[in-house]
């Protein structure tokens, strides 16, 4: 570390005996960046990654559970939820064309017709 003095002109010819501060040997602590993102936010996925992992450690399916495997069930559940969706409104659209609303039976055929 550099450590940088301002000394002003006037005290330094004024007094000669006077004594230069000395800096402290400890370096001052600095605060620890707190990413205030979670694994959710940063993933940028809307299923909650936190509770699929609580869930996957709980629910005893091994001895050990890795930290990115609620993110990566996340993300596989999600993608398969909007997929999912995303033929439903086209069933339910085929059905009647002014149809706002997606039936259990639009999701039926639309797994069926995948």
């Amino acid at each position: 570390l550099q450590f940088l003095y301002f000394i002003e002109i006037s005290n330094l010819f004024s007094t000669p005996a006077t004594k230069m501060p000395t800096p402290s040997k400890r370096a001052p602590k600095k605060a620890a960046k707190k990413s205030g993102a979670g694994k959710q936010a940063k993933s940028q996925l809307i299923f909650p990654t936190g509770r699929i992992s609580s869930h996957l450690r709980k629910g005893r399916y091994s001895k050990r559970v890795s930290g990115s495997s609620g993110v990566y069930l996340a993300a596989v559940l999600e993608y398969l939820t909007a997929e999912l969706l995303e033929l439903s409104v086209k069933a339910a659209q085929q059905k009647k064309k002014d149809n706002r609303r997606i039936t259990p039976r639009a999701i039926t055929l639309a797994v069926r017709c995948d």
